[in-house]
C-alpha cells in the first residue's frame, strides 16, 4: 500500500470512528470535525515526507478551514513554505502556531531551525532556549545541539562548548555534536579529547572536508604518517575545490 492510499484509509477510519450509531454525519460533530481535522493534517505531513509541497497544500488548507489556528496544520504549512523558500509566508504560519502553542518544543525547534538558516541567530537561540525548557521532549538532545551551532554564530565559544557536552548527555551518538567538540578541542589544544570526540565521530558517519582536514591534523599531531596521508588523499580526491583542502595546502 503506497503512503497515499495508507494515509487516506487512516481519513476515512477516523471517520468512521467518530459515528457511534446512525446515519450521523461525522463532520457534524466536534469529535467528528476534530478527527477530520487530524487526519487532514497527517495526510498533509505524509505529502511533505514524499517532497510533494503543492499537494501537502490541498489537506492542510482544508484543516485550516475548520480550524485556522490549529497549531499541527499551521506548522506544517510552514515547513511547506519553508521547503518552497518563502521566508516570510513560512514565518507567519510559524507564529500562527505558535500563537496557539506557545510551548510546543517540536514547533519551537523547527521555528529554531527556519531561523537558524535565515541567518537571524539571535532569534533562533531564543527559540531553541523555549524549547530546551521542555525536559521531556524526546529530541531534547538535537535542541542543545542547535544552541551550540547558535553559540557558534554569535561568537560565544564558551556557551557553544557547554551546549554540545550537554546534548551528548543527553545522546552521546550525535555526529555534529562529535565533531564540533573534536574541533573546538582541537583549536584549544586539548588533543587527547579532541582525538577521542573525533574516532566517536568516525564511528557514525561519512567523513566530509571539514572532519578531513581535522582528522589529517590530528593525524600530524600524533605523528601517525599513514593516516595522515590516508586522509589528505580522500581530502585531494573528493574534495579538491573547497577551503578545507586550500587550508591543508596551506598548512604543509
Amino acid at each position: 500500500m503506497t503512503l497515499r492510499a495508507a494515509l487516506l484509509l487512516c481519513f476515512v477510519s477516523l471517520l468512521v470512528g467518530c459515528v457511534s450509531t446512525g446515519n450521523v454525519d461525522p463532520m457534524s460533530t466536534s469529535k467528528g470535525r476534530d478527527a477530520a481535522r487530524a487526519a487532514y493534517v497527517q495526510l498533509g505531513v505524509g505529502y511533505l515526507q514524499q517532497g510533494q509541497t503543492e499537494l501537502a497544500k490541498v489537506p492542510l488548507k482544508k484543516a485550516l478551514d475548520l480550524d485556522s489556528s490549529d497549531p499541527d496544520a499551521n506548522a506544517a504549512l510552514a515547513v511547506v513554505f519553508q521547503a518552497e523558500m518563502e521566508p516570510e509566508l513560512a514565518d507567519k504560519q510559524y507564529q500562527k502556531a505558535l500563537s496557539s502553542r506557545s510551548n510546543d518544543a517540536r514547533i519551537l525547534n523547527n521555528y529554531g531551525s527556519f531561523l537558524y538558516d535565515q541567518k537571524r541567530y539571535k532569534e533562533a537561540g531564543e527559540r531553541f532556549l523555549q524549547a530546551s525548557n521542555d525536559t521531556l521532549y524526546t529530541e531534547r538532545s538535537r535542541v542543545f545541539e542547535n544552541l551550540g551551532l547558535t553559540a557558534i554564530k554569535l561568537g560565544q565559544r564558551d556557551e557553544a562548548i557547554t551546549y554540545f557536552t550537554k546534548a551528548l548527555r543527553l545522546d552521546p551518538r550525535q555526529p555534529r555534536s562529535l565533531l564540533e567538540m573534536a574541533e573546538l578541542s582541537y583549536e584549544d589544544r586539548h588533543y587527547v579529547p579532541s582525538r577521542d570526540y573525533y574516532d566517536r565521530f568516525s564511528q557514525l558517519s561519512d567523513q566530509n572536508a571539514r572532519s578531513l582536514l581535522l582528522g589529517a591534523r590530528l593525524a600530524k599531531i600524533y605523528d601517525d604518517r599513514n593516516k595522515a596521508a590516508s586522509y589528505a588523499l580522500q581530502l585531494k580526491r573528493l574534495y579538491p575545490g573547497t577551503p578545507e583542502y586550500q587550508q591543508y595546502l596551506s598548512e604543509q
